[in-house]
């Protein structure tokens, strides 16, 4: 089911060289059992029930995703797999997202559902350029997220087209092969808890020389962020110190 190909142009450290089986890294609030029942993610991964996907769930949880997500990579040290970061908020609209996801790995390095073709100083999230929440232009935007508590969603935010390599990411899906994370000594910030963990993930991806992009991979959102929430204000602040811009 799952391609292993050399993204173009810049080889892969320690590709893998069979198939590897995919495992879903999700944290939720709910328990074990409510997971699967009342939250997007959980119900549309117990409806497909795809073979040779395996979920790694944190329930009950109150740790941030950074440290969750740093676990799941270093499980799979002697593991390896097809990593997807995911929130538990997401419709998983499109049938072959697993296949799409090792589609989209033969591109690049990391990817996501939507993200910014550039990075500009002070930018308090992928999308806008400073903390009034000023959309980019949009010619620098990349993906296509469905909104809303189902199928239909309420409304598409179409930000440009997927497929294009970009410097920022959307943390609502994050995918990497973990030999890939492990061989470029690439984590998640765990002083960044639920916010900014994906800008900063994306930034050292960046150092590192990484190839990022969107791809076209179908789900529907149903959070709108917290922004301007104190935490969110303490991630900003956190995350400005770090970089310095």
């Amino acid at each position: 089911m799952l391609a292993n190909t050399h993204p173009d142009g810049n080889p892969l450290k320690a590709l893998p060289t069979a198939p590897l089986k995919v495992k879903v890294v999700v944290a939720t609030r709910e328990t074990q059992d409510r997971f699967f029942t009342n939250t997007a993610t959980g119900r549309s991964l117990a409806l497909q029930n795809i073979p040779g996907v395996e979920v790694v769930l944190v329930p009950e949880n109150r740790e941030g995703l950074s440290a969750v997500y740093n676990r799941a990579i270093e499980a799979s040290r002697g593991d390896p797999a097809l990593l997807i970061f995911m929130h538990d908020d997401i419709h998983l609209c499109d049938f072959y997202w697993a296949d799409q996801a090792a589609a989209a790995l033969a591109r690049f390095h990391i990817a996501g559902i939507a993200g910014n073709k550039r990075r500009v100083p002070h930018q308090p999230s992928w999308a806008f350029l400073d903390t009034k929440f000023t959309w980019d232009n949009f010619d620098n935007l990349s993906g296509i997220v469905g909104e809303g508590n189902g199928f239909p969603p309420k409304g598409l935010s179409i930000f440009g087209p997927p497929g294009q390599e970009v410097k920022l990411l959307d943390g609502l899906m994050l995918i990497a092969h973990s030999d890939t994370l492990i061989a470029h000594d690439l984590r998640f910030d765990e002083r960044f808890d639920f916010n900014f963990y994906d800008l900063d993930f994306c930034r050292q991806a960046e150092m590192k020389n990484l190839k990022m992009g969107t791809w076209p991979l179908s789900v529907v959102h149903e959070s709108t962020g917290n922004f301007l929430s104190q935490s969110w204000r303490e991630g900003y602040r956190k995350y400005i110190a770090k970089w310095g811009a």
